[in-house]
């Protein structure tokens, strides 16, 4: 994920883009996924917004132009280890910037960076799922954006069957502690917004009952 921002360039699509993150992927060793048959789930333009499942999950090959915004999904697995990450791509001036100018795309990214520093500080081991749902999305609606997430969850605990998984969500009354790893990855837009955002990270408890990101 590191490389993959500074080899887009404005003829790619979300095709080519993960195209392009699946070739890196096999070039650690990780050619399978645990997410259906879609190790690198890429939403960019008019498709920012979109959620859907990898299992329906269709690239697109509209190409990025000179302004965008891509938010690449990563779904790799080894034998019985999962990955789960994702990150949202500022694409200005027909290239990767680091440092956003449009003001949207500097609010979304932030906002997200934020709401994962606070996550970690505010959950402890007797923090249910429900309660992380709760929390995620009232700091979400107070901060003038919108859940866009299909099934409004915000995340799902790691397992080794992808049936089994727990989600962040309305109802799930289980403890967070009561599993081993968890990702948050809430998928969020600016209220009236045109873009969509995503930031995941990988979660378990310290000896010392802190969240540290794996």
């Amino acid at each position: 994920m590191a490389q993959l921002p500074h080899l887009l360039i404005a003829e790619d699509s979300e095709y080519t883009i993960a195209a392009k993150a699946y070739q890196l992927l096999c070039e650690q060793g990780l050619t399978e996924t645990w997410y259906y048959d879609c190790p690198a789930l890429v939403l960019a333009g008019t498709r920012s917004c979109l959620s859907i499942s990898g299992r329906e999950y269709q690239a697109s090959q509209e190409k990025l132009g000179g302004k965008n915004l891509i938010s690449i999904d990563l779904s790799p697995s080894l034998d019985t280890v999962w990955g789960d990450f994702s990150r949202t791509f500022a694409f200005e001036f027909g290239s990767y910037v680091e440092h956003a100018k449009t003001l949207e795309y500097q609010n979304g990214l932030s906002f997200l960076r934020k709401l994962h520093e606070e996550m970690c500080n505010w959950v402890r081991p007797n923090t249910s799922f429900h309660q992380l749902f709760q929390w995620a999305n009232v700091r979400i609606r107070e901060s003038g954006f919108v859940n866009l997430d299909f099934r409004t969850n915000v995340g799902h605990s790691i397992e080794v069957q992808r049936e089994r998984r727990q989600y962040i969500q309305a109802n799930n009354h289980q403890l967070i502690s009561s599993i081993d790893f968890f990702s948050f990855e809430p998928f969020i837009r600016l209220k009236g917004g045109h873009w969509g955002f995503k930031h995941e990270d990988i979660y378990y408890f310290g000896e010392d009952d802190k969240l540290i990101c794996l």
